[in-house]
C-alpha cells in the first residue's frame, strides 16, 4: 500500500488579495469602467474588497456574490449562466440556499497548484467586461 505526500498549498493571502484588487481595479479603469472588487478566501471569507467611489453601490453586492458562487461551485460564473436557465440542471439552485449566488460573469475561483485556494469576483461593468477585469487579476497572480 503506498502512501502520498500531500504538500501544502500556500493559501491565499493579503498581498495575493490586494494584488488581485490592483489588477482588477487597473483593468477596469484603462477601460473606463468603475467596479468593485471583492476576494474571498478558500473558506469564503473576506480578504479584500473594494468599490472605486463612482461605481453604483449594487456593484459591491454583485462583486462579493460572484466571488461566492465562483467559490461555491469552483466555476467561473460565466460558465454558469446556461446552468440556471428553466431547463438548466441548477435551475433551483439560486433560491434553495441561505447565501444567494449569483450567475453572472465576473467571478472566477483562484486556484494554487490545482487546489481551490479562493475567489475573486468583479462588478460595476457590463458582465463581460467583468470577466475580463477578473482574468486580469488572475493573470497577473503567479
Amino acid at each position: 500500500m503506498s502512501t502520498a505526500i500531500r504538500t501544502a498549498v500556500v493559501p491565499l493571502n493579503t498581498e495575493d488579495a490586494e494584488l488581485l484588487v490592483a489588477v482588477a481595479t487597473s483593468a477596469a479603469e484603462a477601460a473606463g469602467a468603475t467596479v468593485s472588487v471583492t476576494v474571498l478566501d478558500a473558506g469564503g471569507h473576506l480578504l479584500a474588497f473594494r468599490r472605486d467611489d463612482r461605481a453604483v453601490l449594487i456593484s459591491g453586492e454583485t462583486s462579493t456574490r460572484k466571488a461566492y458562487t465562483a467559490l461555491q461551485l469552483n466555476a467561473p460564473t460565466a460558465d454558469l449562466v446556461d446552468a440556471v436557465r428553466p431547463e438548466g440542471p441548477f435551475h433551483t439552485l439560486p433560491t434553495a440556499l441561505d447565501r444567494p449566488l449569483l450567475f453572472i460573469a465576473g467571478g472566477l475561483p483562484v486556484h494554487r497548484d490545482g487546489r481551490l485556494i479562493g475567489a475573486v469576483g468583479v462588478g460595476g461593468g457590463a458582465p463581460e467586461q467583468d470577466h475580463a477585469f477578473a482574468t486580469a487579476a488572475l493573470d497577473a497572480l503567479v
